[in-house]
């Protein structure tokens, strides 16, 4: 069944709304391979809106707090458009490096209930096809990972180096 959801930002900057995403958002990443970065983020919670058109879909970021949300904005330089209350929640906009705008909005409606991942899987799973969880690391295996992570950072160091000359 599903496991979750995969949001592709089109941008005209890519490595300025990657390093907006990073940096700012503080989104944590992972290289698919080739500099793709994927980036994780919070729950998120969908809704279906009437329309005259099909196909067209909206992202919204939310937020705990909209003032703190736009005071940090602010103090970063990043530009956003005034928030508005809608019933549903205050909105914002903000504009990414790539000068894209990305929609922010702090919600004042009741929010569903997050699935657990594990749970989820469980229940969807017919039997005999539930996936296995990876077993546990053992001490000499959480070594052993450590020695290969703290390898792998002594040669990002050097590389950079190398950069640098």
């Amino acid at each position: 069944m599903i496991i979750g959801a995969h949001v592709m930002l089109h941008s005209r900057d890519e490595a300025a709304d990657r390093a907006f995403l990073s940096d700012v958002l503080k989104f944590g990443s992972v290289d698919a391979g080739d500099g793709f970065m994927i980036y994780g983020i919070p729950p998120a919670e969908m809704a279906v809106h009437g329309s005259d058109r099909n196909d067209l879909h909206q992202l919204y970021l939310m937020c705990e707090d909209m003032e703190d949300f736009v005071a940090d904005m602010t103090e970063r330089g990043i530009a956003f458009t005034p928030p508005s209350f809608q019933g549903w929640g205050t909105m914002t906009e903000i504009t990414l490096p790539g000068g894209g705008r990305l929609g922010v909005y702090e919600p004042h409606h009741k929010r569903p209930k997050q699935p657990a991942a594990k749970r989820a899987r469980k229940a969807g799973a017919k039997k005999g096809t539930a996936k296995k969880t990876p077993a546990k690391k053992t001490p000499a295996k959480k070594s052993a990972a450590k020695k290969v992570a703290r390898r792998a950072v002594k040669a990002k160091a050097k590389t950079k180096k190398r950069r640098r000359a």
